[in-house]
């Protein structure tokens, strides 16, 4: 997003070991500290950051069990960027990952907001997360239920928040071949595109080719992807909407919920391609805000409050924020 001010002390990390040795640094000297991976899905607040950003750089790409029948699994250092363990894993024709192509970032920020896209959620196919306890300078494994996994949310988003550092993924990939129905935009992209064979590679090059479509490059619009989380709503009040929109789009969520895309609802809110203090609300992509005039937090802060507010005008749902913030514990 290009705003934010300066972090008082930063290093990269390439080891456990040297991840020990930072954290007992800024212990030491008493400063706050703030994990950073591809910081793609990052705010910066104007003030700065008066700690120590520590940079994830843990590599490796490790197979740990070729032999199952039906999965390969994988243990992979937290610095490697999410989308080449993607193009590794589709190139090995292992399928639960490949519609979560070309998303920014690396492996060990995927489990912090469980990362999902087209139909596809990471916490389908992680089987633990191995992480270091800060406070308590030890390392330790959690298992997939114990992430507690939800719509963009994982215990290192909420409870555990700041106390651990996700230093390896272990993770789950199938060796069977996808099948149809896909989500709406592939099996559209696939009509479209005449493309019978299901396959892994078919459906990794159909959404880095609708997301580039949809998603401006943050090297030459300065922007941090979905500016905002799908909205999760009751189905009683889908009922409501679909008596002025017979056609709003939703997905089943649970029981008694539904998604509903939050682009959608901003458009329709009339935001879609307005500027407000120097912020773009993109005219392909309601959910992403350009800062295009390089503009502060204080005024990003003043469009969000304006987008939420108007789609719970508009509909009575309240839109949350999915880009973290670096800050202080």
């Amino acid at each position: 997003m290009q705003i934010g001010g300066k972090a008082l002390e930063y290093v990269d990390v390439y080891s456990t070991q040297q991840l020990v040795e930072a954290c007992k640094y800024a212990k030491a000297k008493k400063l706050e500290i703030f994990i950073l991976g591809g910081g793609s899905n990052l705010i910066g607040r104007d003030e700065g950051f008066s700690g120590l950003l520590i940079h994830i750089k843990i590599p490796g790409i490790e197979v740990t069990d070729i032999h199952a029948k039906d999965h390969t699994h994988f243990r992979v250092g937290a610095g490697v960027s999410w989308d080449r363990f993607v193009k590794i894993s589709v190139e090995k024709n292992l399928s639960g990952v490949e519609a979560l192509s070309w998303i920014p970032g690396t492996v060990g920020a995927s489990p912090v907001q469980n990362i999902g896209a087209y139909g596809q959620e990471v916490k389908d196919t992680i089987e633990s997360v191995e992480v270091y306890d800060i406070a308590n300078d030890k390392f330790e494994t959690f298992t997939n239920r114990h992430c507690k996994f939800k719509y963009r949310d994982s215990i290192f988003r909420g409870e555990a928040y700041g106390k651990f550092v996700i230093v390896y993924v272990n993770f789950k990939l199938n060796k069977l071949v996808p099948k149809p129905p896909f989500y709406k935009a592939i099996d559209d992209y696939f009509a479209k595109h005449e493309i019978n064979e299901y396959s892994v590679k078919n459906i990794r090059d159909a959404v880095v080719e609708i997301r580039r479509d949809k998603l401006p490059d943050p090297t030459l619009l300065p922007n941090s992807g979905s500016f905002f989380k799908n909205a999760i709503c009751s189905k009683k009040k889908l009922a409501q909407i679909k008596k002025e929109y017979p056609d709003v789009p939703f997905y089943e969520y649970s029981k008694n919920e539904v998604k509903i895309p939050t682009g959608w609802l901003i458009e329709q809110a009339g935001l879609k391609g307005k500027t407000f203090y120097g912020f773009k609300i993109h005219d392909k992509n309601a959910l992403v805000l350009i800062n295009s005039e390089k503009s502060s937090y204080q005024n990003l802060e003043k469009v969000r409050d304006i987008v939420k507010a108007s789609v719970r005008n508009r509909f009575g749902i309240i839109v949350e924020q999915e880009p973290l913030e670096i800050s202080a514990k």
